[in-house]
């Protein structure tokens, strides 16, 4: 294969197959990816800025019958450090989030064998007419498979339902990879890979705005990478004409810390900095059809992101006021809010406030006094 002319299809937003994704990835040289990323990244986000988020992942429940073997975050049923967030927890962490600036509730948990869609649908309607401005970018394909399966419904019905209750945005949690030999290793009480796509096709007809995510770096192989890529770009090429479909795409490193798959099968995360560069660079080439790519300074660092801002990525994700599950596997970055705005500009572009949609957000003057150093 010709890497010239492979790179110059990618440039005119051309779909690249598996087997050319593998020869960029083993034979391109990393000058030569951020190269080309960055150039679609300025074609598709012409603006130039670098946006950002405020918001705070709070869990609903720690209870799960999933049994990741990458999570140190759950509890099984009964155990007794079991628990499921209370209204007045949610109500203090609402108002001191929306006092730092943020507008949005990232809301996930595990998959409680209790917990179906009326406590949903009930929580969402709660916090909405208590909060009716801060937006619920809540649970994700395996929460919905579950409590379809709970329910006898559905997936389209699930969300229409949450929808309807206040569920503005889903998140792409729970992809890791989408291959299923993966996915039985890692995380075989969640949904199976094909599951989780059908569950954003059917966001995606309802016109509820996505995400979707990449964890990798543990078990998968190359190819498997590649493929969970091309997947991804397929469901988005699906997605009804003028609708949200995936607003965004966010790899990260596996996350090793007192994980069951370190303690017991010595899977450790290997992924260097220059493969997560190479990595985002690619997801930007591979996926011609997603707007916005995702550096995720939470599990590589403040310096790494900053480069991956030259090699295709336009966002840098959240200062997550709260974040529990990637932290307990040892993530171990902060960011306040004048810390991301000055990394962003160290790396030599403007920052800028985003919401979910990546609509900016016209009181940024006031939240950066606000929110300066929470």
């Amino acid at each position: 294969m010709n890497i010239p002319e492979i790179l110059n299809r990618a440039q005119n937003f051309e779909f690249l197959s598996l087997a050319e994704g593998l020869h960029l990835y083993h034979h391109a040289s990393t000058p030569e990816l951020m190269y080309v990323a960055n150039e679609l990244r300025k074609k598709q986000v012409p603006h130039g800025k670098v946006t950002w988020q405020i918001d705070r992942n709070v869990n609903t429940t720690n209870v799960c019958i999933a049994n990741c073997k990458f999570c140190n975050f759950f509890r099984r049923p009964g155990h007794e450090e079991s628990y499921i967030t209370d209204i007045e927890t949610y109500k203090q962490k609402i108002e001191e989030t929306i006092k730092l600036g943020g507008d949005q509730l990232l809301l996930q948990g595990g998959h409680h064998p209790d917990l179906g869609l009326k406590f949903y649908s009930d929580l969402f309607k709660q916090l909405k007419q208590l909060y009716p401005d801060v937006k619920l970018h809540s649970l994700g394909p395996p929460e919905i498979a579950h409590v379809a399966k709970l329910e006898g419904m559905s997936h389209y019905d699930v969300l229409k339902a949450l929808k309807e209750a206040g569920l503005d945005s889903l998140p792409g949690a729970g992809a890791e990879i989408l291959n299923d030999r993966v996915r039985r290793l890692i995380s075989k009480g969640k949904c199976g890979g094909q599951e989780w796509l059908d569950v954003m096709r059917a966001a995606h007809k309802l016109n509820i705005p996505t995400s979707a995510t990449m964890m990798f770096g543990h078990i998968e192989t190359l190819e498997e990478r590649f493929e969970h890529l091309i997947w991804i770009r397929e469901v988005q090429a699906e997605k009804p004409e003028g609708n949200h479909g995936f607003v965004a795409f966010i790899p990260w490193p596996f996350q090793d810390d007192g994980t069951l798959l370190k303690r017991l099968r010595g899977i450790t995360n290997n992924v260097t900095g220059d493969e997560y560069i190479r990595m985002i660079a690619l997801s930007r080439i591979m996926l011609p059809n997603i707007k916005n790519i995702q550096a995720s300074w939470l599990t590589v660092g403040k310096q790494v992101a900053q480069i991956c801002l030259h090699a295709g990525a336009n966002d840098f994700g959240s200062i997550m006021i709260e974040e529990n599950v990637v932290s307990a596997a040892g993530a171990p970055h902060r960011f306040t809010s004048n810390g991301i705005q000055e990394s962003i500009k160290a790396a030599g572009f403007e920052p800028q406030l985003r919401n979910q949609l990546y609509q900016w957000r016209n009181d940024v003057k006031h939240l950066e006094q606000q929110v300066i150093d929470y």
